[in-house]
């Protein structure tokens, strides 16, 4: 059982940069993958990216939407995922989350652990 927790989220401008992360109970949070999605008020969740396990070079992926501008990255010491938004836009408001997984998923979210969410407010 793993259980999630996003922070981070709040209200910034457009273009500017929001750093959310993604904290997990549990000491095995470094075999699990993890993805972060976002829904829109009205719209579907759509994926935003994921991480791997690898301890070195961990695998990433990104929606071509954000890639260039978004990071994530994962600090397994402190059982945290990040995402480091960058260059925000206004359709980016949503509410982010993160979810968690033993495999690959890509870019479905057939993930088996999720978060409650996080807010991000992007203002024009």
């Amino acid at each position: 059982q793993v259980q999630l927790i996003e922070s981070g989220g709040g209200s910034v401008e457009a273009g500017g940069s929001l750093r959310l992360a993604c904290t997990a109970s549990g000491r095995t949070f470094s075999s699990y993958v993890v993805g972060w999605f976002r829904q829109a008020v009205g719209k579907e969740r759509e994926f935003v990216a994921a991480i791997g396990t690898n301890r070195w070079s961990p695998r990433t992926s990104y929606a071509g939407s954000v890639k260039g501008r978004f990071t994530i990255s994962r600090d397994n010491a402190e059982n945290t995922v990040y995402l480091q938004m960058d260059s925000l836009k206004p359709e980016e408001t949503a509410v982010y989350y993160c979810a968690a997984d033993l495999k690959w998923i890509g870019v479905g979210d057939q993930y088996d652990y999720w978060g409650q969410g996080t807010q991000v407010i992007v203002s024009s």
